[in-house]
C-alpha cells in the first residue's frame, strides 16, 4: 500500500495539468489578468518542467502583479538549476522595475560578460533585453556574438535594432554585411531599404546609402557592391550610372548578363531610351548565346521603332529584321524573332497586309503547339486591327482548342470577347468574360472584370446600345493607332449623349488618349470634369489618381498632385490605387521614410 502513494500523488499532478489548456493561460496573460494567468502557467509547468516559456511566463507574471521578491526567488531558483545568463538579464530587470537602476545594470553587465566566455547564449540573452525593450544592451549582444561566434543572422538581428534606434546608418551596414554572407537575400533586404530611398539623390538617405556601399567597395572590392550601387542608381533613375556598375559586374563574372538584362528593360520602362539603346548592344556584342542574341535584338529593335521620328527610320528596321531573319530562319528557335517582326510591319510599318502573309508562313514551320499558338495569335490581332473580326475568331478558336488550360489559351479566350465587344456583339462578349472572372491568370481575370463592368453597366441604357457601339469603336482605333479619329468619337459621344450614363467612362478613356498624345492641358480638364460632375461615381477616384500624376509627371505642379493624393487617402480608402497614391504624397510631404 505504501509504494501506492507516490502513484497517486504523479496520478493526481497528472489529473490536475491534464485540464490546463496553455491557449487559455495565453489568452488570460495578453488580457492582463495576470493572477489566473500565473496559476494556469505553475500548473503547466508541473507537468512541462522548464518549459522555457512558461518559466518566463511566470516571472513576468509576478513582476506585473509587483509581486518582485517572489520574482526574484524564482529567477534565483532558475540560475541555480540552469545558470543561463538569461536569467540574469531577468534580474536586472527585476531591479528596474523598482528603479534600482544600479542593480540592474550590475546584472545586466553580468550577462554580456557570460557571454563573452559562453557564446552559444548570446541569441537567448538578446532577445531578453529585446523584451524589455533594452535595444543597446541587445546590440552589445549580438555585437559580442559576431566576434565570439560569427553567425550571419546576427546582422539581420542587428539591422531591425539599429533601424528602431533610428541609427540608419548602422542599419544599413548591417544589412549589406547580412546580404554579403548570404546572397541569396539581396532582393528581401532591397524590399526593406526601398522604404528609405527616394528617386531624389540628394536626400539624406539616398546619400547615406551610396557613402556606406562605397566605403564596403573601397574596403574590400565586390561585384556585389557594384550590384547595389546598380540598384540604387536604379532607384534614383540615373541609369548610365547603373550601367557603368553592371558593366563592372560583367567584366567579373562574364557567365551571366542577367543584371544588364534587368537594367535595359527597366531604363526602356522609365523611357530612359538612350541607355536602354546602349545596354542592349552591349549585350549583343558580349553574348554568344542564340536566344539571348535574338531577345536582345528584338528589343533594341522594337525600341528604336518606339523612338522612330518618321517613317524614314522604319527601312532601316526592316533590313535590320531581314539580316535577323536570314540568319537565324523560320522555325522553332526564331518565335520571338518572328512576333516581333511581324508587329513591326503591321503596328508601325502599315503592312499588316504583308505581317499577315508571313506570320501564315511562319506556322507552317515544324514548331510546338505553344509556338504556333503565339504566331496565330499575332495574326488574330493583327487581323482585329483590320476589323477582320471573323477572320481572326477564328484563330482565336484554334488557340483555345490546341492549347488547351493554358495561359495562352485564357488569353485567346480574352481575346474572344473583346472582339466581340470592337463588333458590338455585347451578350457573347459577356458570356465568354464570364467564365474568365476565375481565370488562374490574375491579369486575364482582371481585364476580363473590368470588360465585363463595362459592358454590363452600360449596354442596357439604351436599347440600341448606340453611345457604347461608339465607344468600342473608338477603344479599336486606338488599338490601330488612329488617336484622333478615336477622339472625334468619343467628342461625338459626349455632344450627342449627354445623359447616357458612360460619358465618365468616355472622359477618361478620352483623357488617356489625350495623354498619349501630350495634349496634358485637355486631359485635365476631363479629369476635372469626372471629379465635379460625376464626383459619387466609382470612376472618381480614377480621375483623382490620374490628375495627380498629371501633375506631378508633366504639368510640374507638385501642390496640386498632392491635393489631389490626399483627396484619395482621405475619401477613397479602398481604392486600388490607394497604395500609390499614398506613397507619391508622402515622397511630396517629404517624409523621409515610409
Amino acid at each position: 500500500m505504501k509504494f501506492m502513494t507516490p502513484l497517486f500523488i504523479s496520478l493526481f499532478c497528472l489529473l490536475s495539468t491534464a485540464q490546463v489548456d496553455p491557449a487559455l493561460a495565453k489568452d488570460y496573460y495578453k488580457k492582463g489578468d495576470f493572477e489566473k494567468a500565473l496559476v494556469l502557467y505553475k500548473k503547466l509547468l508541473i507537468t512541462y518542467r522548464s518549459h522555457p516559456n512558461y518559466t518566463l511566463k511566470v516571472i513576468e507574471c509576478h513582476q506585473q502583479l509587483n509581486q518582485f521578491k517572489a520574482s526574484k526567488n524564482y529567477i534565483q531558483a532558475q540560475l541555480v538549476r540552469a545558470n543561463h545568463p538569461q536569467f540574469l538579464v531577468e534580474l536586472g530587470y527585476n531591479y528596474q522595475l523598482q528603479n534600482k537602476l544600479n542593480l540592474a545594470v550590475s546584472y545586466y553587465d553580468k550577462a554580456l560578460q557570460l557571454i563573452e566566455e559562453q557564446p552559444q547564449y548570446v541569441y537567448g540573452v538578446a532577445q531578453r533585453f529585446e523584451a524589455h525593450s533594452l535595444l543597446s544592451q541587445a546590440i552589445q549582444a549580438y555585437e559580442i556574438g559576431l566576434k565570439r561566434a560569427p553567425n550571419a543572422n546576427y546582422y539581420y538581428q542587428l539591422a531591425g535594432l539599429y533601424a528602431a534606434q533610428q541609427n540608419i546608418e548602422k542599419m544599413m551596414e548591417r544589412y549589406l554585411d547580412y546580404v554579403q554572407t548570404n546572397p541569396p537575400f539581396s532582393n528581401q533586404v532591397m524590399r526593406l531599404l526601398a522604404d528609405y530611398i527616394s528617386e531624389d539623390s540628394s536626400q539624406p538617405y539616398n546619400q547615406l546609402l551610396k557613402k556606406v556601399l562605397l566605403k564596403k567597395s573601397q574596403a574590400a572590392p565586390d561585384p556585389l557592391w557594384n550590384q547595389w550601387l546598380s540598384w540604387l542608381y536604379s532607384q534614383q533613375k540615373e541609369f548610365s550610372k547603373a550601367f557603368i556598375q553592371e558593366k563592372a559586374v560583367y567584366r567579373r563574372n562574364p557567365d551571366s548578363l542577367q543584371g544588364l538584362i534587368n537594367l535595359a528593360v527597366l531604363a526602356k520602362e522609365k523611357e530612359a531610351f538612350e541607355t536602354a539603346l546602349a545596354v542592349f548592344e552591349f549585350i549583343i556584342k558580349n553574348t554568344t548565346d542564340t536566344r539571348l542574341l535574338i531577345l536582345a535584338n528584338c528589343k533594341l529593335l522594337e525600341l528604336k521603332q518606339e523612338i522612330a521620328l518618321d517613317s524614314e527610320n522604319y527601312e532601316e528596321i526592316r533590313m535590320s529584321y531581314d539580316a535577323l531573319l536570314e540568319r537565324y530562319q523560320l522555325g522553332q528557335e526564331s518565335i520571338e524573332l518572328q512576333l516581333s517582326y511581324a508587329h513591326f510591319l503591321a503596328f508601325f510599318d502599315q503592312k499588316p497586309k504583308a505581317a499577315s502573309t508571313f506570320l501564315k508562313s511562319a506556322i507552317k514551320q515544324n514548331l510546338s503547339a505553344i509556338s504556333a499558338a503565339k504566331l496565330k495569335m499575332k495574326l488574330a490581332d493583327i487581323l482585329v486591327a483590320q476589323s477582320k473580326f471573323n477572320q481572326a475568331l477564328v484563330y482565336y478558336t484554334q488557340i483555345q482548342m490546341r492549347v488547351k488550360n493554358s495561359p495562352l489559351s485564357q488569353e485567346a479566350r480574352f481575346k474572344v470577347a473583346k472582339t466581340s465587344y470592337y463588333k458590338g456583339d455585347f451578350d457573347w462578349a459577356e458570356t465568354q468574360l464570364k467564365i474568365l472572372k476565375s481565370s488562374t491568370s490574375q491579369l486575364t481575370a482582371n481585364d476580363a472584370l473590368e470588360l465585363q463592368l463595362l459592358i454590363s453597366d452600360h449596354k442596357s441604357s439604351d436599347s440600341l446600345h448606340t453611345a457604347l457601339r461608339l465607344y468600342a469603336k473608338a477603344d479599336l482605333l486606338t488599338v490601330q493607332k488612329k488617336p484622333k479619329e478615336a477622339l472625334l468619337i468619343l467628342d461625338s459621344i459626349i455632344e450627342t449623349h449627354k445623359t447616357d450614363p458612360i460619358i465618365d467612362q468616355v472622359l477618361l478613356f478620352q483623357a488617356h488618349v489625350y495623354e498619349s498624345q501630350m495634349a496634358y492641358v485637355k486631359a485635365e480638364h476631363n479629369y476635372l470634369q469626372i471629379i465635379k460632375d460625376f464626383k459619387e461615381d466609382i470612376l472618381v477616384d480614377d480621375a483623382y489618381f490620374y490628375l495627380a500624376e498629371l501633375y506631378r509627371l508633366y504639368l510640374g505642379d507638385q501642390d496640386s498632385a498632392q491635393l489631389y493624393y490626399e483627396s484619395i487617402i482621405f475619401n477613397h480608402e479602398d481604392s486600388i490605387h490607394f497604395v500609390d497614391a499614398r506613397k507619391q504624397y508622402r515622397l511630396l510631404r517629404g517624409d523621409k521614410i515610409n
